[in-house]
């Protein structure tokens, strides 16, 4: 059994106690992508502050604050990348939002730093699609949706021996959905998400043995959860992966979408597949990098 990765801190500065200053470090916000491995940590203390003071102060319009948040997401969790600890991640953030909170709505290194973040994020506010790679795997985020045709909003596909699936949020309302499709043509009746419990563990469970096996970056089952799918149909065509004519969908429940949210993106989830054998169940299992999901499901916000 691997046990949950115990990474160092990032030398960022944004690790110390921050000054004053820190509101006009708000002028170095970047679009999503751009320098983040270089200065992560302290674009999540920026990003993080400016949030937590547009939430109490309405600094922005609601295109621009949904903006900010994705690109808070996703520096958070190239933050961890870059080998923060869950906790150094939540003390930086929490630091982030105690500087917020008490700087005044009327301040002026606020109203300056408000003018620089609405700048920077307004261009990217007004995007329609994003795209979110990881080590191993990518998200794609579309913000397209149709009343009649059910799209993928974010997904990633994935291959598990000869079989194929893609998993992630469709529809106008986000559905959390796994499609897949099995070569020999069997059919299972069931399906399960499994994730590491961030209630019940500390950290990731990462074997560095493993390279970039998916296998390696999940949690026991005695530390995880495990989402039951709520129902079973023919998936629609415009959701199926490239090139194949049929498959099933598998939808599950609305509570597993925030708990991928809260993992580390270096793990893993992994998705079960029920079929009847001669003996009982039969299982076949695929992983799904948890990556960005956070950040791309922020985005669709």
């Amino acid at each position: 059994m691997a046990a949950p990765d115990e990474a160092s801190a990032p030398r960022s500065r944004a690790f110390a106690v921050r000054p004053a200053r820190a509101l006009l470090l708000a002028a170095a916000l970047l679009i999503p992508g751009q320098g983040l491995a270089a200065n992560a940590a302290d674009q999540l203390y920026e990003r993080t502050l400016m949030t937590a003071a547009d939430a109490r102060c309405r600094l922005f319009a609601t295109p621009v604050g949904s903006a900010l948040d994705a690109a808070r997401a996703q520096a958070r969790g190239a933050t961890l990348r870059s080998g923060a600890s869950q906790g150094q991640v939540e003390a930086l953030e929490q630091r982030a939002r105690a500087k917020a909170a008490a700087t005044a709505c009327n301040s002026a290194d606020l109203t300056t730093a408000a003018t620089r973040v609405r700048k920077a994020f307004e261009a990217y506010s007004g995007l329609q699609r994003m795209t979110y790679p990881g080590d191993i795997a990518t998200w794609q985020a579309e913000r397209t949706s149709s009343t009649t045709i059910p799209l993928w909003r974010l997904s990633q596909p994935a291959s598990f021996g000869s079989d194929r699936l893609i998993f992630g949020l469709a529809g106008r309302g986000g559905a959390v959905l796994s499609v897949a499709t099995f070569e020999n043509g069997v059919r299972p009746y069931g399906a399960r998400l499994v994730l590491r419990d961030t209630v019940r563990t500390q950290g990731p469970y990462i074997d560095p043995r493993g390279g970039r096996n998916l296998a390696a970056r999940v949690a026991p089952r005695s530390a995880s959860l495990v989402f039951t799918a709520e129902a079973r149909e023919e998936s629609p065509l415009t959701l199926l992966p490239n090139g194949a004519k049929s498959g099933l969908a598998f939808r599950f429940p609305a509570a597993a979408a925030e708990a991928i949210s809260l993992l580390d993106p270096r793990e893993a989830v992994t998705i079960e597949f029920t079929f009847s054998g001669r003996d009982g169940e039969v299982v076949r299992k695929a992983y799904v990098e948890v990556g960005d999901f956070a950040a791309g499901r922020a985005f669709l916000r």
